[in-house]
């Protein structure tokens, strides 16, 4: 893949694009390719279903007459002159945009760290197929598991080029490597499904396909048989890392900027105040080297630096653009996302930073209540907070993981979750966002 990192000529077909655009009579324009590269193998029961290989440049311009912005899409290939023109033609009948703007140029990374993202290693698609057969293969071996959903691996590349009409041109590219499996247990009505998946930037990180195989195994033959549960309120509930990873997510959603600006979150008037349980911690840190979503600068060429979103429980920061930032009457914080054609806030390598006691010290401190290995729907509602959701995973009893558990629902609203979670030790930050096994107390639980 080592040639597909040249983005020299993408960088100079972006920076004609600009000009062609100024001529035109915009003021300000961007330019931007996202490139992606991806080949992949599906297995199942031993035998190769499927593989795939895509390859793309996507190129975006956007410019700006006065206040009025207009985007437009283009593959390789494209008239350079004919779409910076309709670009500006678009953008001089569109409404006028208040907060339509590039960033600030003393705000764009003029030097940027190389935060080593890119392995040039290449995996054939024969490995790619044996990781996946020997994925499935060691999740057949467990003793219970029945069939296979299948395996699959995959590698590929992406990255962003953006040039801007003020003055910034830069690039950045990160590979990606992966190997998941999903297996049944069981027969008839009393078949389970789960899976297990690693993702990793360098291919010499990854998990052992075999060992993937085995934990998705070990996991299924663990659901057989689950029962049902009282009904009850009060009760606490530990999420397996997996789930608390989305838990941190519903974080992230609700002091994103661009929520608070459309009043569509539950914490908008909230900054400054406690959200979270006083000593706990939410960081994002766009700068990790070898980092899931790490990345030198952000959609807009801006800088971006490591953030305490959330200290001591306390609210700090939105995730913040350029034009959400000036709707909200801030300044941006380098967390510009670019999503098609539209700049977004979002963000990095998020986390909810660790405690101190073990996952196992934390069950135990528990005593009675409901381990969640898998939520189901989506019963988030992020203008109020509430909270619902369906759940299988197991009862504890006396501080100890039982009999697996599945049909109930759990209750309660984000706001209140937020103030009652304790984080255990055993963070994972191999992924975008990560978070440690989380107890929360106080959930209404519906059984039986």
């Amino acid at each position: 893949m080592t040639s597909e990192v040249d983005t020299a000529s993408l960088l100079s077909r972006a920076s004609q694009l600009i000009d062609l655009a100024r001529a035109a009579g915009a003021d300000q324009a961007d330019a931007v390719v996202v490139r992606s590269h991806s080949r992949s193998v599906s297995v199942r029961l031993g035998k190769v279903e499927g593989t795939e290989a895509s390859e793309s440049d996507d190129f975006s311009l956007r410019v700006f007459v006065g206040r009025r912005v207009a985007s437009v899409s283009a593959n390789p290939g494209f008239d350079l002159k004919a779409l910076a023109e309709r670009a500006v033609a678009m953008a001089k009948v569109s409404p006028e945009d208040p907060y339509a703007t590039l960033a600030d140029a003393a705000d764009l990374a003029s030097d940027y760290p190389d935060l080593d993202l890119f392995d040039p290693a290449e995996v054939s698609t024969e490995n790619l197929a044996n990781a996946a057969m020997s994925a499935e293969e060691a999740a057949l071996a467990v003793k219970g598991v029945s069939n296979s959903s299948g395996a699959g691996a995959s590698a590929g590349m992406g990255g962003l080029v953006l040039v801007t009409s003020h003055g910034f041109s830069g690039s950045y590219m990160g590979s990606r490597f992966g190997t998941s499996v999903s297996v049944i247990a069981g027969e008839g009505t009393g078949m389970e499904r789960d899976y297990d998946f690693d993702s990793r930037l360098f291919h010499a990180d990854l998990d052992d396909p075999r060992e993937i195989g085995r934990r998705a195994g070990e996991r299924v033959v663990k659901r057989l048989n689950p029962r049902q549960v009282e009904t009850g309120s009060n009760v606490t509930v530990v999420f397996d890392p997996r789930i608390a990873r989305g838990f941190v997510g519903h974080i992230a959603g609700a002091i994103n900027g661009a929520s608070v600006a459309r009043k569509t979150s539950f914490l908008r008037d909230r900054m400054g105040q406690q959200v979270l349980k006083a000593g706990l911690d939410i960081t994002d840190d766009p700068l990790v080297v070898r980092g899931s979503s790490s990345r030198p600068f952000d959609g807009e060429g801006v800088s971006g630096r490591r953030l305490v979103m959330i200290e001591d429980g306390v609210l700090k920061h939105w995730f913040l653009s350029t034009s959400t930032a000036m709707e909200l009457g801030l300044h941006t914080n380098g967390r510009g996302v670019r999503g098609g054609t539209a700049v977004s806030p979002g963000s990095t390598n998020l986390a909810l930073e660790p405690g101190e006691v073990s996952p196992e010290d934390l069950i135990r401190g528990v005593g009675t209540g409901l381990y969640v290995t898998e939520l189901i729907g989506q019963g988030v509602n992020m203008i109020t907070g509430e909270y619902s959701r369906g759940a299988t995973g197991f009862w504890i009893e006396n501080g100890e993981l039982t009999y697996p558990v599945s049909e109930v629902t759990i209750a309660s609203n984000l706001k209140d979750m937020f103030m009652r979670v304790t984080p255990a030790n055993d963070i994972d930050r191999k992924f975008g966002v990560a978070a440690p096994t989380l107890a929360i107390e106080g959930l209404t639980l519906a059984g039986r």
